[in-house]
């Protein structure tokens, strides 16, 4: 098993087979997981804690970065990943700049996406 620190992984997708499987994934390192289908649902229920973002780019209704660009606030203390299968250059440097921390390529290989994870909630290398 990989040692990570500890910290609550929100997944917000509206894809639910990609949340589950995310989710799976997750509690096999010792994560706490919560499951998100839109961006307002996460907005809805997050309580300011600990941990990272897993963010869908393309959703219906508000794309990841549209959420990050108007969520500064709430995600202040909150690493984001952004997730997608095709993420345009344009795309990728905007959710830089609203303050992205890193994206995973969809389907998100387990090895970069724990990297990633590590990175951002300060495991061991």
């Amino acid at each position: 098993m990989v040692e990570i620190a500890a910290g609550r992984i929100h997944i917000v997708d509206d894809d639910e087979s990609v949340r589950d499987s995310l989710k799976f994934l997750l509690r096999l390192y010792g994560f706490e997981v919560d499951l998100h289908a839109s961006c307002r649902d996460f907005a809805a229920d997050f309580d300011g804690g600990r941990g990272c973002l897993l963010l869908d780019q393309h959703m219906p209704g508000m794309t990841g970065v549209e959420f990050v660009e108007g969520h500064r606030a709430l995600l202040r203390h909150l690493p984001v990943l952004m997730m997608s299968a095709n993420m345009e250059a344009e795309t990728r440097d905007r959710a830089l700049r609203a303050g992205v921390a890193g994206f995973l390529d969809k389907p998100v290989d387990t090895g970069r996406l724990l990297d990633e994870l590590r990175r951002l909630l300060g495991g061991p290398a």
